[in-house]
């Protein structure tokens, strides 16, 4: 298995049980088909550069996890169909010693 990252942006609007949700669907799919959830580490609400949907702040995510990349291929295809994510970015990482 191969260490990645993936950064969120929520919709900021979100009510806080609407966030937990969120936040547990994201860890039970990065967990689903084996991998494993390294951390999740909250920003919190931060000013976008650009509006995205007319947003002007999002809530930010960084998820550090160990998957196969056909996990990873999930991961992409329900984040990006889950309407409280405005933008999410996913990326290899370096190994931590």
């Amino acid at each position: 298995m191969k260490a990645y990252e993936v950064l969120i942006i929520l919709d900021p609007a979100l009510s806080d049980d609407d966030r937990v949700a969120a936040l547990k669907r994201i860890s039970d799919l990065v967990t689903v088909e084996g991998s494993t959830l390294d951390n999740i580490d909250e920003w919190g609400k931060r000013k976008l550069a650009y509006e995205i949907n007319k947003q002007s702040e999002g809530d930010y995510l960084l998820v550090e996890f160990h998957a196969d990349p056909s996990a990873v291929d999930e991961i992409d295809r329900v984040l990006s169909i889950t309407d409280s994510v405005i933008r999410f970015i996913i990326t290899l990482r370096d190994e931590k010693s």
